[in-house]
């Protein structure tokens, strides 16, 4: 056989809701003729498949993906991410308008079921409500288990398809030809509440599901929004053009304004100005651009202009490499099967079979009544194995948990989160804005001989400069009044001077004062070494003849961070601190903060790398960050943390938010997640215990013994008993300490 070009292509999907929809279709494309290798990624709802060109085509594969019951987009271009989240949101609201209409029509359904019975054609106005619930809002499950019947699996859908049809026509010949049983001594009975409220429990599930995944992918469109559409080109001549960034080509010279961001990576030629880097570095301060330096995609040129020669573009530049990362980091986790997922694969069948089994039985050993009790055991056990208590399970925990979560200021994403959090045994924390404030502030200002009339003259000389440290001082010189400075002038590198009542006065560098011939004096010299040992930034003001004040500015340690990363310790769990600052700064916020272990001047994707260094060596690692810079790393980890007052984009990638910042909320979540897990396990045993108990008495295992022969009601109940008995303990959950 001719062999075509091989190629490597990312295709959308869409209808994936859950890790066995991933895996499905996963398996699906592999099994295609043609195709090397394919891979699902679950959180981005992509597949990128490698194929032969003359074996197969993007067609074949979306035919066989549709086949298997999902969807591919196979004509992707620079509109399917539009066309991806189109479709998704369709389906979100698709599945909230079904949810929705199910809960209104199974609340009077479930009424006359429990208190109204006997009313007048009762059962007929239960089963017109619960027709639409089953058959139409919940059509989705009976053709998903129709699918998977198909492919001779079984899922959720396919026991909740089972019982849920098998309690409605049972209930439904009960209603139209209850002589049936009448002349047979068996009073008959309905289960159209059983069959209405398990779909409509189920939608609401899959509902929030839906939500949490389509916020996940808005998080990658966010990144996709940091570079500009735009950038303005310089011809050789000199004249400036505006065009798409897509045309932009390596070693085009390109024009940066003020306040612009910047379209590619590449290096200064001409002009200068201060760059915000925070989106990449995670620092505050802005950083001095000039002839020769770098530049990167998406940060965030302040008031000065320059021209830079690009670099990278496309895909090359850094700003698309985080993307890419965090991508990869969310495709590469091992999704978490939930428990009742994996259980169902198995308890779907062996139910069935048991059904199946006990109307067998029935009529072997009984030929008189063997059809009436074999049919009567056969519901039972189905309606006896609804799953309802394991739909329950799993999220009425969650939703008390994450509301308990929410009331301690600890946003959840979901129930995998919660589940992560509690085997985690090392915490990254990203320094600035997470352990620290985020911003410089003045920590101290020594004046010469205890002086500081001049404080006004230092607060007016400041607020004309451009330096990002002279928002520290002019802040924390916050209603001093301003004076007239004149003949103001900007020392490039070294700092200002201006005059104020016919004095000249300076502020800046030391270097500064020493070309000057300003004196400085000895107790401000010792306090301006120590401060500087401390890995603070020191700006002098002085006037012509002497300095009269020395100002330290740094990024302040949060109040609660020691004690958090004390707590963390004292649990066992092992905290690193990573930051793209100095070692010497680094060191310094290290030893305040009580950590051990740190990683200075690094790079975001080395934040990632370090994190997955840590995975390999068989830790769960927590990466805690509030900035753009930390989104792979955060993606990268076991559980990702968002510090609020951060980014979106992080607290996007982020399973759990703190909204206030607190670290000490850290150990809290890991706590929290302990307890609602266990309320989980303990949900899914209640859940199953009823089934394994009554599944077999449902059967009529007790009826040789004793006669008894469990009633459908009766098995109804036992199954809405189980209900009860799950969330009345997930609310217990609400209560602990």
């Amino acid at each position: 056989m001719s062999k075509g070009k091989y190629v490597k292509r990312t295709f959308p999907l869409a209808g994936l809701h859950c890790a066995g929809c991933a895996a499905r279709v996963e398996k699906i494309l592999n099994a295609q003729t043609g195709v090397v290798a394919a891979s699902v990624n679950l959180a981005a709802s992509t597949a990128a498949v490698e194929y032969d060109t003359m074996q197969t085509s993007p067609e074949r594969l979306r035919q066989a993906v549709q086949e298997g019951g999902y969807d591919m987009l196979a004509d992707s271009d620079d509109d399917t991410p539009d066309e991806l989240e189109r479709m998704n949101r369709e389906r979100y609201r698709d599945l909230k308008r079904r949810a929705f209409w199910a809960v209104v029509l199974a609340i009077p359904v479930v009424v006359i079921g429990m208190f109204f019975m006997d009313m007048p054609y009762g059962g007929a106005i239960m089963a017109l409500l619960s027709a639409p619930v089953v058959f139409w809002l919940g059509r989705g499950f009976f053709v998903n288990a129709w699918q998977q019947l198909r492919h001779r699996s079984a899922t959720m859908d396919t026991l909740v398809a089972l019982s849920t049809g098998i309690a409605y026509l049972f209930s439904l010949f009960n209603l139209v030809f209850p002589e049936f049983w009448l002349s047979r001594g068996v009073e008959p009975h309905v289960y159209f509440e059983a069959a209405a409220v398990i779909i409509a429990f189920i939608l609401l599930g899959r509902t929030l599901e839906e939500k949490a995944k389509g916020d996940t992918t808005a998080s990658l469109k966010k990144l996709i929004g940091l570079q500009p559409k735009n950038a303005i080109v310089v011809a050789a001549d000199g004249t400036q053009t505006e065009i798409p960034i897509s045309r932009i080509r390596v070693g085009d010279l390109l024009a940066v304004r003020p306040g612009e961001k910047i379209a590619v990576d590449g290096a200064v030629c001409e002009g200068d100005s201060y760059v915000d880097e925070s989106m990449l570095s995670g620092e505050p301060l802005p950083v001095h651009k000039e002839p020769g330096t770098k530049v990167f995609a998406g940060t965030i040129n302040q008031k000065g202009s320059f021209h830079f020669r690009a670099e990278k573009v496309g895909a090359a530049t850094m700003l698309a490499q985080i993307i890419r990362m965090v991508q990869e980091a969310q495709g590469s986790k091992a999704p978490v099967q939930k428990l009742a997922d994996k259980i169902a694969g198995i308890f779907v069948p062996a139910i069935i079979g048991i059904a199946l089994l006990s109307f067998v039985l029935w009529l072997v050993f009984d030929p008189s009544g063997g059809l009436t009790h074999g049919i009567l055991a056969a519901v039972t056990v189905l309606v006896i194995a609804c799953p309802c208590a394991l739909g329950l399970a799993t999220p009425t925990a969650v939703m008390v948990g994450i509301g308990k979560g929410a009331e301690k200021g600890i946003l959840i994403r979901d129930a995998v989160s919660l589940e992560t959090a509690g085997k985690i045994d090392t915490v990254v924390m990203d320094k600035t804005g997470t352990l620290t404030e985020g911003k410089p502030v003045v920590t101290d200002i020594v004046w010469a001989n205890g002086d500081d009339r001049a404080k006004a003259v230092f607060f007016s000389l400041e607020k004309l400069s451009e330096h990002p440290l002279a928002d520290a001082v002019v802040h924390y010189f916050a209603g001093v009044p301003t004076l007239n400075v004149e003949r103001f002038g900007s020392l490039t590198g070294k700092g200002i001077e201006g005059t104020v009542d016919g004095v000249r006065y300076f502020a800046g560098s030391r270097r500064l004062l020493d070309e000057q011939g300003i004196v400085v004096g000895k107790e401000l010299n010792i306090e301006a070494q120590r401060l500087s040992a401390e890995a603070k930034s020191i700006v002098w003001f002085a006037d012509s003849e002497q300095a009269l004040a020395v100002a330290a500015i740094a990024d302040r340690i949060k109040d609660s961070s020691v004690e958090a990363v004390r707590e963390l310790q004292a649990a066992g769990i092992d905290v690193y601190m990573l930051t793209g600052d100095s070692r010497a700064v680094a060191g310094h916020i290290a030893e305040k903060a009580g950590i051990r272990h740190f990683e200075a001047e690094i790079l975001p994707q080395d934040k990632a790398a370090f994190v997955k260094r840590l995975q390999t060596l068989g830790h769960k690692v927590a990466m805690a960050g509030d900035g753009i810079n930390d989104s792979a790393a955060l993606a990268q980890a076991d559980l990702s943390i968002a510090m609020g007052g951060g980014s979106d984009i992080a607290m996007d990638v982020a399973q759990m938010t703190i909204i206030s910042s607190d670290l000490r909320k850290i150990p809290e979540a890991i706590q929290l997640s302990k307890q609602t897990v266990r309320t989980i396990r303990q949900n899914l045993f209640w859940a199953f215990i009823y089934n394994l108990v009554g599944i077999p008495v449902a059967a009529g295992a007790l009826y040789p013994v004793s006669g008894f022969l469990l009633n459908p009601m009766i098995a109804g109940a036992a199954m809405a008993l189980s209900s009860v008995s799950v969330v009345a303990n997930s609310l217990r959950l609400k209560y602990r300490r």
